[in-house]
């Protein structure tokens, strides 16, 4: 069966991410059946990182605050999770349904694709977000 989405209620979900006036960070998408929905959001990171575990496959947006003491920035971030005891099947299936994702969640500066859980710390996707930024004027980190 072809894989849907839920349309209005993950575009709801990214946009309360994005709404600088919300203090939600992060919002992830996960599968139920053959349908991609809303899986959860909030304010901590750590609590979307419990989400990603062995058994799931899930999409996240997540907002990430770089810059310096002078100036705040966020930065968006698609993160696709994919679980170590996910089918081979299931592993290529998400490839494709990515696209859908895509459809909503439009606006991010860089996109990772993980299934280790050391490449979810925080630090480490800020740093790359930074590097995907270019110019980075921060001189107290030199």
């Amino acid at each position: 069966m072809a894989t849907r989405i839920d349309k209005e209620a993950c575009r709801e979900a990214y946009n309360l991410v994005r709404d600088d006036n919300t203090e939600i960070n992060w919002a992830s998408f996960k599968y139920e059946g053959s349908m991609i929905v809303p899986a959860g959001q909030g304010t901590d990171y750590e609590e979307f990182k419990s989400q990603c575990t062995d058994d799931a496959r899930l999409f996240g947006f997540v907002r990430i605050t770089t810059g310096d003491a002078m100036s705040k920035r966020a930065k968006f971030t698609l993160i696709t999770w994919i679980g170590e005891n996910i089918s081979g099947l299931q592993r290529a299936k998400i490839s494709t349904d990515k696209t859908l994702v895509k459809d909503i969640v439009q606006n991010f500066a860089k996109e990772f694709m993980v299934s280790d859980p050391r490449e979810l710390e925080e630090d480490y996707i800020r740093k790359e977000l930074i590097k995907a930024g270019g110019a980075n004027y921060d001189a107290q980190a030199e």
